[in-house]
């Protein structure tokens, strides 16, 4: 028989040598060098599954129990402490800059409406204006170009308070130099002084003043803003407290259900920060709130129906002079009356109004007396006024004048209106000073009450976030 060929020396012997097993899972090396690569995982997909693999076991649940906690805390003290700063830096701004801008706003006010007053009664006192009368109207124009250098350091450039300024700025020499003109052609005895005078007032009333109102409108919307501003709740610092707050407890009652131990030192350390936050932030916020609304109601309002006031007043004894110098030239727009008297009753009018209404809101014997004492000079200057009107109806222009402004050689007698209006008008100063104290007082001690806040409530998130790590730190010492 013959022999079937011998194989090849060094080649495997393919008929005696045993087939490897082959392992489950196992990919042979060809294989393997030829397949794809398993697609990339993302960051997130990553973390979520070690999240997953972590909650299997009590260890690892633990430790996500502890960063959240650590993460509610923390979270609770940043932003009370960033909500308190912005209650604080509103309520400061009240104190330091919106009411004192509004506060100076009216003094501009009051000051161009004086200087206008005061310029007119220098000119009804002849040819020769008074040295006292002269130097009240150059204080006031004085007065009112330093406030308004003043206002404009504090406020921003783009908004409609600077506006006012610059034109306020623009139009006060122009005022300035009329009223010269006007005191040229006086002293020189020539009818054009007068003519002067009038159109400084024009000038005056339908621009300067109206700017000057519109620029304490503004600083008292800027001022009202700033204290709602103030007096907003936390809500989502209140809310982040109470959240962390819930999380700690459930996390201490499943700690005792777990291993019995009623209490877990680092878990009550960061429940009692939290607490502390919560309640120092709404305590806080309550004391500044009732100091915020006591300055408004006491304080705030009171301050802006007697700057209401004391604007009516100069309006009234700005338009009584220039009845006395128009003489009846200038009349209403129906062309039944003179223009000046009709204004000077429309003054009174709302002079009356707000002195009945910032007497209802005194609410002591400091703020009244002076009101009272307005209330009773305002009712006098009116019977002056009606007494000097119908002297001037009678044709006695020269007995009415000295009703008006006194008796030449004289600096305003007791008997006359203009003595009137200044009772009224230092009056009212006095008022403004008390209420102004107090609106200060008030408004500091919301100041005071927020001051610390935002510090203390951050450093106590951060201590109660170190509270709640070591309290699972040490649960999970237990596992080692």
């Amino acid at each position: 028989m013959t022999q079937p060929p011998s194989a090849p020396a060094g080649a495997p012997d393919t008929a005696t040598a045993p087939a490897r097993p082959t392992v489950p899972g196992q990919v042979s090396r060809a294989a393997a060098v030829g397949a794809a690569p398993p697609p990339a995982r993302g960051a997130w997909a990553t973390g979520r599954e070690v999240l997953r693999e972590a909650a299997t076991t009590e260890p690892g649940r633990l430790r996500i129990l502890g960063a959240v906690l650590a993460l509610l805390v923390l979270a609770l003290g940043t932003v009370a402490g960033l909500e308190a700063a912005d209650r604080t830096t509103s309520a400061e701004d009240v104190v330091g800059r919106s009411q004192p801008l509004s506060a100076d706003a009216a003094a501009i006010y009051r000051s161009l409406a004086d200087a206008d007053s005061t310029a007119a009664a220098g000119f009804l006192a002849g040819t020769l204006e008074p040295a006292e009368s002269r130097a009240r109207y150059d204080r006031d124009l004085a007065t009112a170009s330093r406030l308004l250098v003043k206002a404009a350091a504090n406020t921003n450039g783009s908004d409609e308070s600077a506006r006012e300024i610059t034109a306020l700025n623009e139009l006060l020499p122009r005022y300035a130099g009329l009223m010269e003109r006007a005191r040229a052609a006086n002293r020189q005895g020539l009818p054009l002084g007068g003519a002067y005078l009038r159109y400084a007032n024009q000038e005056m009333t339908t621009r300067l003043l109206p700017a000057a109102e519109r620029l304490y409108a503004a600083e008292t919307a800027r001022l009202h803003r700033d204290d709602d501003e103030a007096r907003a709740w936390p809500y989502l610092a209140l809310g982040a407290g109470a959240l962390a707050l819930g999380v700690l407890v459930w996390a201490q009652r499943r700690e005792y259900r777990r291993t019995n131990r009623v209490f877990s030192r680092g878990l009550l350390a960061a429940t009692a920060a939290s607490l502390l936050v919560l309640l120092w932030l709404a305590g806080a916020h309550t004391v500044a709130r009732a100091g915020l609304g006591s300055a408004r109601t006491e304080g705030q309002q009171s301050l802006q129906l007697l700057n209401e006031a004391r604007i009516s007043s100069l309006k009234a004894r700005a338009n009584e002079n220039l009845t006395q110098v128009a003489r009846g030239a200038v009349l209403t727009e129906d062309g039944k009356n003179d223009k000046y008297e009709a204004e000077y009753a429309t003054g009174m009018a709302a002079l009356t109004d707000a002195l009945a209404r910032a007497t209802r809101l005194a609410d002591d014997e400091a703020g009244r007396a002076p009101l009272t004492e307005a209330t009773a000079r305002a009712r006098e200057w009116q019977e002056r006024h009606a007494a000097a009107r119908e002297l001037g109806e009678a044709g006695d222009y020269q007995g009415a004048l000295d009703r008006i402004i006194g008796p030449k050689g004289t600096a305003e007698p007791k008997d006359s209106a203009g003595w009137s209006f200044d009772q009224v008008d230092a009056a009212l100063e006095r008022a403004l000073a008390h209420e102004q104290e107090q609106f200060t007082g008030s408004a500091r001690g919301a100041v005071d009450a927020l001051t610390g806040l935002p510090l203390g409530a951050a450093a106590l998130g951060a201590l109660g976030a170190l509270g709640a790590v070591l309290g699972i730190n040490r649960r999970l010492s237990e596992y080692r």
